[in-house]
């Protein structure tokens, strides 16, 4: 079994968060503001395309926007199969963390 990487895990866990607003930015944002560290953008859209590759997420384009001189955003959304395997990730943690004290 490939599990997915931490990166990779809460990549996803934005795209489940924003759900029709999971664009690139906004993924980035999310991130951001609950790690505390800073992402550049080929830290996501990287992970992004491998995660499409693996069947975890689709992606879909936008209609055109003005504020990107009328190109549309790619968005992104979870698979039933990306679901399955946040189940797994958050699964394994759990097990893992499973007898080690808070306070460690």
């Amino acid at each position: 079994m490939k599990l997915i990487s931490k990166p990779e895990e809460l990549i996803l866990l934005a795209v489940l968060r924003l759900k029709d607003q999971a664009y690139c930015v906004p993924i980035r944002d999310q991130i951001i503001s609950i790690t505390g560290k800073d992402w550049s953008f080929g830290s996501i859209y990287i992970p992004l395309n491998r995660l499409e590759s693996k069947g975890l997420i689709e992606s879909f384009l936008g209609p055109p926007s003005n504020e990107r001189g009328g190109r549309p955003k790619r968005y992104y959304r979870l698979t039933d199969r990306g679901r399955a395997e946040l189940r797994v990730a958050r699964g394994i943690e759990k097990k893992m963390w499973k007898g080690i004290p808070e306070n460690i």
